[in-house]
């Protein structure tokens, strides 16, 4: 039993990365010894990558009251969920009030930030 268990194990880390995904022991590893800037904390339950077009604040919740959790540079790669509305925003000549949660589950970004459309093409609502 414990040889199935291990090729289960690992043809599971294998399609994880596949798909880009990483491993949840590579998860832990310290941000500096990442190739790709991906934040570690939302890789976990990825549906679809976005990547942000300018500097993004990552939030608490899909409004801009929300504590601010860290920031990011522009390329920025994320997972995400799925997308919500929320708080309506303007900025950069973008006003709509849809927000990304990112693959952690907690953290939010505003689409406005994100390349492509509205939801940083993002399918599923929340």
């Amino acid at each position: 039993m414990r040889t199935r268990t291990k090729i289960i194990t690992t043809a599971a880390a294998g399609m994880l990365a596949a798909a880009g995904m990483v491993a949840p022991a590579a998860a832990a590893t310290a941000p500096a010894e990442r190739q790709a800037p991906v934040a570690t904390s939302d890789v976990i339950a990825a549906n679809t990558w976005v990547y942000t077009w300018t500097k993004a604040n990552v939030r608490g919740c899909a409004s801009n009251q929300c504590a601010l959790k860290y920031t990011v540079e522009a390329d920025y790669r994320f997972s995400a969920i799925c997308w919500d509305n929320g708080q309506h925003v303007t900025a950069y000549g973008i006003s709509h009030n849809k927000w990304v949660k990112l693959g952690s589950g907690t953290n939010w970004v505003w689409g406005g930030l994100l390349k492509g459309n509205q939801t940083g093409n993002v399918p599923n609502k929340c």
